[in-house]
């Protein structure tokens, strides 16, 4: 079992724990005929001074050890730092954007017998780099902290031309993959998709988050897509399982955006 699946049971078991907290709560509760007629509340300022409890530090020791062995586990090896500099593209941006789009297209070449033109992610969402080193499973936490899910949204042309145009408008280095343009006076020019250039008559299949595709930082155009398909796969696991799959972690430094002055 993946270091990904094992930490999904943990998270399995901890919200049983806490459905069957509450729903034992409520049964003590229902039993009650008393009613609440006051409610009083007090701040009580959370400081070291409270001590913690050697009985729920034993308690808890054998969870929190199990946990940071997973965490620390040795994945794969970076010979360099990927970092977050770069003004338009950043190595980590690179290639956090070519792996999700490599699974996604994996997935839904299974799932739907349809392949994916590219991939769009937002700046916002890559919290970490991966230091020089060893890359454990805590790195990928690190880099990727939500629990937003893997989508492909099939856009009309127009939507990608917004697509663009919102990228060259935020002047931000979102993460893209398989899609390379110019941005001259604020505008995308030169689209290629692919090695294909852009047909603004036609459909593409974007490999995205489920957090943009609900119009997370202001992607609106997502919100207007044809079809959408779930893969049922978080991006944290998209890292890794590719850490897993790779020695070694290098980035693809093509440039993917050019800048014209």
């Amino acid at each position: 079992m993946t270091t990904a699946a094992n930490l999904k049971n943990y998270n399995v078991v901890l919200r049983r724990f806490v459905l069957f907290l509450t729903f034992a709560s409520c049964c003590i509760l229902s039993g009650c005929s008393s009613s609440v007629t006051q409610i009083k509340g007090s701040n009580f300022a959370v400081t070291e001074k409270a001590g913690s409890s050697s009985e729920i530090d034993k308690f808890i020791k054998p969870y929190r050890d199990k946990i940071d062995a997973d965490m620390n586990t040795v994945l794969a090896f970076a010979p360099q730092t990927i970092d977050k500099s770069g003004k338009l593209q950043t190595p980590i941006g690179n290639l956090f954007a070519d792996m999700t789009l490599e699974s996604a297209r994996f997935l839904l070449s299974k799932r739907e017998n349809k392949t994916v033109d590219f991939c769009l992610l937002n700046a916002g969402g890559v919290r970490s780099i991966i230091p020089k080193g060893n890359v454990t499973t805590r790195v990928a936490y690190e880099i990727m902290p939500f629990d937003n899910n893997l989508i492909v949204v099939e856009l009309k042309g127009q939507q990608v031309q917004e697509l663009l145009e919102y990228f060259a408008s935020e002047k931000k280095p979102h993460p893209i993959a398989g899609i390379h343009f110019d941005i001259k006076d604020g505008k995308p020019e030169n689209v290629f998709i692919g090695s294909v250039p852009f047909d603004n008559n036609r459909n593409y299949t974007v490999a995205t988050s489920d957090y943009l595709y609900n119009g997370g930082d202001n992607m609106l155009f997502f919100k207007k897509a044809v079809a959408k398909y779930d893969l049922d796969y978080k991006l944290r696991n998209v890292l890794i399982d590719y850490f897993e799959k790779n020695d070694t972690i290098v980035p693809d430094a093509s440039e993917r955006v050019h800048l014209i002055n």
